[in-house]
This record gives C-alpha cells, sequence and structure tokens, in this order.
C-alpha cells in the first residue's frame, strides 16, 4: 500500500513537469542568418572568407589586428590561414595564430563530405624485393556532391609506393562506397553502412603474380571519420622508378546477396617510363564486401549495379613517400550485360599454350599471342636458348610454324645443300615446298645431317655452345652469367630489376638510363651507388676516357683501346636539390600570400638547415613562442609570452650523414670527468681538483641518430645511463674498453628526458614529458612501474638522494611551474617550491648540507632550499640560460644554453670559475659526475 502511494506521487511530479515545459522562444535567441545580416562563406569544401574588416582594432596575445578571416573548416583567425592541400596527409599545423578553439570540417557545397582515417600493414614483394609496410597512414576524403574520393597513402617507402600506382582498388573501394548515385540506385555506404570487411585478390598479367588486400571499415570515431584498417600482402611486378601509370575510366558491375557484395573484372593500365617507353599491362580483380544487415530490414538493395569510374588518377611522390589516388564514380544500372558466365581471356584464364620461357599476351576477346622473355628464341609456344633456337624451332613439334622468317613443314631430311647464298635445307619429297626453312647460317657447322629416329623425333650432333655474355646482353650495373645454351642477368648487390634494366635501390641515379642500346653505342658503366665511374670506355671500340661527376669527358684523356690512368680523378656525387618540407613549403606559401614582407603580427614558421621545424616557434617578432615537435605540432602546455623562450629540445635527430660509423667508444676514463649529453653524442671532460682540464676532454660515446638528454653514472657497476628521445629508449653502456651500448627499455616511451640512478637500490627513475609520467625500473629495465601519470604537464629534470629515498623533480609547466619530491616509492608527494619560478630546467643535489638546488632559465637564478621548504637562498642571480646541473666538491657545473657549453660555478664565492665549450657547438643537455671509484658520501647529484 505504502509503495502503490509512492508510485503515485512520482508519477504526479513526473507530469508536472512535462506539462510545464516549454521551447525556447526565436525571439529569445541571439539573432544569426542572413535575414540578420550575417555573411555565408564561398560554396566549397576548402573556402576562406574574404578579410572582415573590424570597425574597431582588436587585441589577441598582446598583438593588435583590425581584420579577421573564417574558414569552411571551422577556424576563425586573425591572418588568411592556410588550405587544406597544404596539411593534407599531416596534421593541422597548430602553431598557427587560431582564435576560435574550433576545429570542424564545414562543407558548404550541400553535401557533407566523408573522410576515412587509418593504418596500412602488411608485407609486399616488389619483383624478389620484400617491403613492409608497419602501420603507414592512410586518409581518404570524399566530396558527395560529385563522386569524387581521395585517397593518400603515406610513408610508403620505394619500389613499394611505385608498384601500388595500378592498384586503383585501394582507392577504388572509396569511389565504390560514396559514388555519386542515380535515380533508384544506392551507392555501397548506404548499404553496407561503416561497418564492413572488403576482400580483394588481384593476379597480374602477364607475371601472375598475386596479392590480396583487405579492408576493415570499424565504424565511426569520436570525430565523425571512418576508421579503416588495411592489409596487403602478397607480390606485385616491379615498376621502374619515375614512371608515370595511365588508368583508362572503367566500369565494374557488382552483384548483391544478403550481408554479400560480389565483383570481378580486368582492368588494363598503361606504364610510361624514359627507360622503357609505354607499356600496357592488366590484372584480374576479385572483390568480396561482407557486412552485417539486418535481418527484419526493408530488402531494397538492387540485384546488380554497375559501377562508372569517368576519372582516375594517381601519382606516388618518391621525395615525400606518398601515394595518391583520385577517382570520380557514379553508380547506376548495368548498360551493358555482362556474359555469363564470363569468358576470360586465356592469359588470364592461365589455360594458354605459351611456353614457361615466354609471356602471353592478351588480345581482344580470347585471341591472345605468345612472346618468347629476353634472352629466348621461339614462337612463344617453344622458346629456347639464342643458339639452339634454330634446330628446335623447326624440328621440335614438325608442323607449320611462323616466327623469325622461316616456315617449317613436317618432313624427313636427310641432306643439307649449300646455296650461294642462302644456306637451305632440301626434303626427301620433291614438289613439296622443297625450300620450306629458309635461314642463312643454319648448315653452319660443317653442314649438320640430322638423324630422324621416327615419331616426328630428331638427333643433331652437339654444337659448340657460345659465350652470350661476350656481347654485353646484360645491364651495366649486373652480372652476365652463360649457361648451356643461353645466359642469365642479375642485377647488383644495391640495384633491383630483372638484369637487363637495373635501378639503384636507395641512391638517386644521375646518369641518363641507358638500356635500350642499338649495337655499337656506348653504355656508360656505373659504380655500386648508381654514379659515374671514373673511367669509361666503349665496348665496341675499345676507346677509353676518364669523366667527371655529370659522366662528361674529360678533354685529353681519350685514348684509342688500352687504359687511360683516370686515379687521379675524383668523381664526387652530383648535388641534388633536397625537394621542399612541410616546413618550407608552408613557410613559402605564407611568404608568397604577403608578398615577401610578412607584418610583425604575421606568424610564418621557422625552419632549420635541413628543412625541419625549429623546436621553438615563435609569433612574429614578438616573444610569445612555443615548442613544437617534428610534424610543426604544438606541445601542449609550451607557450610562454616573456623575454625568455621556452626550453624546447627536438624530437628528431638531425639527417645522418652517410656511411654511418658504429658507435665509438673511448677507453675507460682514469680520473674523475663530468660526462655531458650533447644530442648525438656524450662528452667527457676530466677534472683537475675542480678545474676541467679542456685540453683532454673527448667524444665518450658517438651514438648517430640519437637524442641523448638525460644522463647518469652508477659507481657501482661503473656504467652510464641515457635517455634517447630520438629513439624513444633508455640505455645504458659500461666504460670498459670494447663494451658496446645496451638498450634497456624500448617500449612505452615518447619524449623521455631526465633520468636519475639509485646506486644504493640498484633501480633508476625517469620522466616522460610527452606522456606527463614519471616511472621507475630496475637497472635492466625489469619490474616496470609508474610512480605518478596526474598532475603533470611539463616534467623534466629528476634527481633522487639515495641516502635518504628521496626523489626530487621539476614541471616548467607554464601556467603553474613546480618543484616537487616524494619517497622512492611514490608515497608522500608534495610540492616543494611553486613561488618566484619560470623555468627550472635543471636540479641537484648537495649532499653535505642536504640542500635541493636548481638552476632557472626563466628567472636567470641558482638557487638552493631545505628538502623541509625552509632556508631558500640565492647562489647567483644570473645563470643565462641553463638546462642540465651537477654539484660536486662545493661546484656547480651546468650546461648553458647561450653558451653551448659547460658552466662552472662556486658555491662558496658564488663567482664562476671556469668554462668548456665543444668544437661541435650545439645545445647540452643532461650532465654528471663519473669517478673511477664510489665518491664518499654520495657527493655528486644531477639532472
Amino acid at each position: 500500500m505504502k509503495m502503490r502511494d509512492n508510485l503515485g506521487i512520482l508519477f504526479f511530479q513526473f507530469f508536472c513537469t512535462v506539462c510545464f515545459v516549454n521551447a525556447v522562444d526565436r525571439n529569445n535567441i541571439f539573432p544569426f542568418g542572413t535575414v540578420s545580416g550575417d555573411l555565408t562563406l564561398p560554396e566549397g569544401d576548402d573556402e576562406v572568407s574574404e578579410a572582415l574588416k573590424l570597425k574597431r582594432p582588436m587585441y589577441f596575445y598582446e598583438t593588435q589586428f583590425s581584420e579577421l578571416y573564417v574558414a569552411t573548416n571551422g577556424i576563425i583567425s586573425c591572418q588568411d590561414l592556410p588550405r587544406e592541400k597544404q596539411y593534407v596527409d599531416h596534421a593541422f599545423p597548430m602553431d598557427f595564430p587560431i582564435i576560435a578553439p574550433f576545429l570542424a570540417d564545414i562543407d558548404t557545397s550541400n553535401k557533407r563530405g566523408t573522410r576515412v582515417n587509418g593504418r596500412v600493414s602488411g608485407l609486399g614483394y616488389v619483383g624478389a624485393t620484400p617491403v613492409e609496410m608497419d602501420n603507414v597512414d592512410l586518409h581518404s576524403y570524399v566530396v558527395l556532391s560529385d563522386g569524387r574520393a581521395y585517397t593518400a597513402i603515406s610513408r610508403l617507402p620505394e619500389p613499394l609506393g611505385w608498384a601500388l600506382m595500378p592498384l586503383a582498388p585501394v582507392g577504388g573501394l572509396f569511389g565504390w562506397l560514396f559514388a555519386l548515385e542515380l535515380p533508384d540506385h544506392k551507392n555501397g555506404f548506404r548499404i553496407t553502412g561503416a561497418e564492413f570487411t572488403y576482400h580483394a585478390e588481384v593476379i597480374f598479367y602477364p607475371g601472375n603474380q598475386r596479392l590480396t588486400i583487405i579492408q576493415t571499415a570499424q565504424g565511426f570515431s569520436p570525430e565523425n571519420y571512418i576508421r579503416m584498417d588495411t592489409r596487403i600482402h602478397g607480390k606485385m611486378p616491379f615498376i621502374v622508378s619515375g614512371a608515370k601509370v595511365e588508368i583508362e575510366p572503367y566500369k565494374e558491375v557488382y552483384q548483391y546477396y544478403p550481408s554479400l557484395v560480389t565483383s570481378s573484372s580486368v582492368h588494363k593500365y598503361k606504364v610510361v617510363s624514359a627507360e622503357m617507353g609505354s607499356e600496357i599491362f592488366s590484372y584480374q580483380l576479385y572483390q568480396n564486401i561482407t557486412f552485417r544487415e539486418c535481418q527484419h530490414g526493408p530488402q531494397t538493395k538492387p540485384k546488380s549495379q554497375q559501377l562508372n569510374v569517368e576519372r582516375v588518377f594517381v601519382t606516388y611522390i618518391k621525395e615525400e613517400h606518398i601515394m595518391r589516388y583520385a577517382i570520380t564514380s557514379k553508380i547506376g544500372p548495368v548498360t551493358e550485360k555482362a556474359p555469363e558466365p564470363v569468358l576470360l581471356n586465356p592469359c588470364h584464364a592461365g589455360t594458354h599454350t605459351c611456353d614457361a620461357k615466354a609471356q602471353c599476351l592478351p588480345g581482344e576477346g580470347t585471341h591472345f599471342q605468345c612472346q618468347c622473355s629476353t634472352g629466348y628464341r621461339g614462337d612463344g609456344q617453344y622458346c629456347t636458348g639464342e643458339k639452339a633456337a634454330l634446330v628446335d624451332m623447326i624440328f621440335a613439334k614438325g608442323y607449320q610454324m611462323y616466327k623469325i622468317n622461316y616456315i617449317c613443314y613436317y618432313y624427313v631430311i636427310t641432306t643439307c645443300v649449300k646455296l650461294t647464298p642462302p644456306y637451305v635445307l632440301d626434303f626427301n619429297q620433291t614438289g613439296l615446298n622443297s625450300l620450306g626453312c629458309v635461314r642463312v647460317n643454319l648448315c653452319r657447322w660443317n653442314f649438320l645431317f640430322p638423324l630422324y629416329l621416327g615419331d616426328n623425333q630428331f638427333v643433331f650432333p652437339p654444337e659448340p655452345d657460345i659465350d652470350e655474355c661476350k656481347s654485353h646482353p646484360c645491364h651495366s650495373c649486373a652480372s652476365c652469367s652463360n649457361t648451356e645454351g643461353s645466359f642469365e642477368c642479375q642485377c647488383w648487390p644495391g640495384f633491383q630489376g630483372n638484369g637487363v634494366q637495373c635501378i639503384p635501390l636507395n641512391v638517386q641515379r644521375h646518369a641518363e638510363p641507358w638500356t635500350r642500346h642499338a649495337l655499337g653505342t656506348f653504355i656508360p658503366q656505373c659504380d655500386e651507388e648508381g654514379q659515374y665511374r671514373a673511367q669509361q670506355c666503349h665496348g665496341a671500340t675499345g676507346h677509353c676516357w676518364c669523366v667527371d661527376a655529370k659522366g662528361l669527358e674529360l678533354p685529353g684523356t681519350r685514348t684509342p683501346p688500352g687504359t687511360p690512368s683516370c686515379f687521379h680523378v675524383s668523381v664526387k656525387p652530383w648535388p641534388t636539390q633536397r625537394p621542399g618540407s612541410i616546413c618550407e613549403r608552408w613557410r613559402d606559401s605564407l611568404m608568397e600570400h604577403y608578398r615577401g614582407h610578412p607584418a610583425s603580427s604575421h606568424y610564418t614558421p621557422q625552419c632549420d638547415s635541413t628543412g625541419q621545424f625549429n623546436p621553438v616557434q615563435c609569433y612574429g617578432d614578438s616573444s610569445y613562442c612555443w615548442c613544437v615537435d617534428k610534424d610543426g605540432r604544438e606541445v601542449p602546455g609550451t607557450r610562454l609570452h616573456n623575454a625568455v623562450r621556452p626550453a624546447c629540445i627536438p624530437t628528431e635527430a638531425p639527417p645522418t650523414m652517410y656511411p654511418v660509423p658504429p658507435p665509438d667508444m673511448t677507453p675507460s676514463i682514469s680520473a674523475t670527468s663530468l660526462l655531458y649529453a650533447q644530442g648525438q653524442q656524450i662528452g667527457a671532460l676530466p677534472l683537475n681538483g675542480t678545474r676541467m682540464e679542456t685540453g683532454k676532454a673527448s667524444i665518450l660515446l658517438a651514438l648517430h641518430g640519437s637524442i641523448v638528454v638525460g644522463i647518469d653514472y652508477n659507481c657501482r657497476d661503473k656504467k652510464i645511463y641515457w635517455t634517447d628521445l630520438a629513439g624513444r629508449t633508455i640505455n645504458r653502456a659500461s666504460l670498459e674498453p670494447g663494451a658496446e651500448p645496451e638498450t634497456v627499455v624500448n617500449t612505452g616511451l615518447t619524449i623521455p628526458e631526465g633520468l636519475a640512478v639509485d646506486a644504493f637500490r640498484s633501480t633508476m627513475f625517469w620522466v616522460d614529458s610527452g606522456l606527463d609520467k614519471i616511472e621507475t625500473s630496475n637497472l635492466d629495465g625489469s619490474r616496470r612501474r609508474v610512480l605518478f601519470d596526474t598532475e603533470l604537464v611539463n616534467p623534466r629534470a629528476i634527481i633522487v638522494d639515495s641516502t635518504s629515498g628521496i626523489l626530487f623533480w621539476t614541471d616548467w609547466n607554464r601556467d603553474a611551474p613546480k618543484i616537487e619530491q616524494s619517497t622512492v616509492e611514490g608515497q608522500n608527494r608534495r610540492i616543494l617550491v611553486q613561488d618566484g619560478i619560470g623555468l627550472p630546467n635543471a636540479l641537484t643535489f648537495n649532499p653535505v648540507s642536504k640542500h635541493l638546488c636548481w638552476a632557472d632559465a626563466g628567472t636567470k637564478r641558482l638557487e638552493c632550499i631545505a628538502p623541509d621548504g625552509t632556508g631558500r637562498w640565492v647562489i647567483h642571480s644570473n645563470v643565462n640560460y641553463p638546462f642540465g646541473m651537477v654539484f660536486y666538491a662545493n661546484h656547480f657545473y651546468y650546461t648553458d644554453w647561450r653558451r653551448d657549453g659547460v658552466i662552472a660555478l662556486s658555491q662558496d664565492s658564488s663567482k664562476f670559475t671556469d668554462e668548456f665549450l665543444p668544437e661541435q657547438r650545439s645545445h647540452l643537455y643532461g650532465i654528471t659526475v663519473a669517478s673511477p671509484s664510489c665518491i664518499s658520501g654520495n657527493d655528486k647529484q644531477q639532472m
């Protein structure tokens, strides 16, 4: 009874609530729309409004602006912004001065555009070369208003990028999925939705290479794009670097079944290259699309539809390793009835009668031709080595054959008659075309008399073998092997191709290709790197001469048949122009927009000498700066607006100079030394008391391709430990002679910076400013665990006082910089310093006075404080730009980014006592002290 009363009360309250709900009246909404004077964006999908003049100037980060821009991608900015085509395949440049914190894809073309993002993985064989795809990026954008689909696959290495160009199905799937619908027809998305599996089998002709493509659509992401996983496995024919692939418009008929869509078609494509001219190839394509269908929904899908692909464009940009497909397609009725069953050309079906050493060339319908491969002769149905071809072609089958200017019949040969000229075969039956086998020099080698064995079988005497390699039939960068009756060509190591044509794998060839040559034509000789050899000789005349890097003959070096003296000629690689990077293209585009004279309020990307983004980017000529990663994306929490720029560390090592030497180590140190990190190397600076012996400085460890940041030394195992920001690893190496570096942590790291070793507990600690974490593990990387992953923004320096078991670290969060502490177990975390600090980069510990000390690049002060937060005092008030610091023998040694060196400062006198500037001038990072024996009292601590 009581429950019934309660239910009655709840029902009454709900009824009253419903009755008194009113909609918001339009008059109460802020006026909007064209009727209120609002402007409309231009029609399109990547448009920017005209400059909107402001009645009053506005200030944005203390910079005055008088106009605004509004873009269809949802951006409001105080200056004209980059179009989508400038950053497609890359994240939007977040360091662009955007006012509105809103990114979208507003399509003003009356139909919403659709995006597909995903990864491509798998293993492909280009010829015999395996190339792995390790989760490369796939991006597709479709304009529904006219059925245009754009697909880009980035980070595709050569030669895979070239080989994938004919595969329109990779981008063609999106054409079918979002094709423009003709009346009463549906594109793929309206049937399958955003969750399906696409399976394609591709058979290339004439080589019969097979490739499998599996694409899995995983629905819409929170950002409203379709997630797509693509896996590719199999073999593809080799396509020469620099070639163009042309694909004519085509049609595909799709059959629709419950939860299944199928299609089978043949595609032709043309490969145009300077080396091989224009060639036409084809492949058979089988497609299956499976999806989950609503069993109880209306069955309105058609039994069959035809996809008309009207325009196909494909290209591979080798400088950027990006593959691009663009197609325009419509879906509608089947206009031409497909034959059932499909009659495949014998070349495609594999029912042809061509020899295994021949290629099957498909013609119209079921017609085809057989053509012997390079190095073989015959009619295509029977191919042999060049010198044996004459005998085999005539007698192996006995019936009419036509190739190479002769016709043979089924007759028994008894004589070989010499005429003047040519040599002809005579038959034992007259009157029936007794001169049926005409071939010049057929009866050479002392007049061959074949022995007839019956049943159309003949035996000829053995013939002397001819070495075809003497005629140099192979490419100049290939080896020739003579075999019985034939020969074989094989490209040298470092080159790829079929032996007749060889292309360097990784080196840009500067010589013009010379693969098709007539007898007597000069063939340039290349070295293993694809460069001209200093000495060139003509194979037919025997003359030799010397050339420069461009292959041009040096005057006065040509000699008659013999060998010139070209050893004094130094052929250096001809310089090539480096393709523009993303940073440079974006900068040049904006500079063109500014007509070469940007105002102080304009932002232009700052690029280094290699074309990469500078780690620190600044707005105009102001002091408003922030950090970016290698792709130019802003590192959150790094924007500063004062006289000091943020301490930004590059996330990618500078380009490696080839050949790459192995890691190089000097012998073990014999005296107490400072060890400092300097990008791709770790340096050693011996100490004589507290003085730095700069004349004995050396490179302790050279690590090419690395960015060493955090560094520490363990006196007990005599090993140095460091973080590698470029490799995203933590490593160590013994200082014993002959020791090799060892990686102890190689997973789960993004931007590892500060590192500290607890020698007493055989553990280490590090900070990751990308993941905003502090972690710990044993010295070998085992028993790894996270200490803290909250309330961290830009952690950098970390140290440990092994005696007390206290951990200290800095966080230079621009909004709230701080220094914290906790126990080594992660207990009793608290903020030690948060007032009067700016960029606390460097951290160290004085084990004698038990004080924590730090150097601040923002306040330019070196200060100390007791672990309980008392006794704070300033050691020095002008330390320029410190990054790392270590305390030893009552002295502070810190790395300085203004001087790019190591500075020594006495704690007693608060004066600078010494300075070391390495020969290689670049930023120094972490610093520590290494001694042949453990220092009593733990008399050293560092970043």
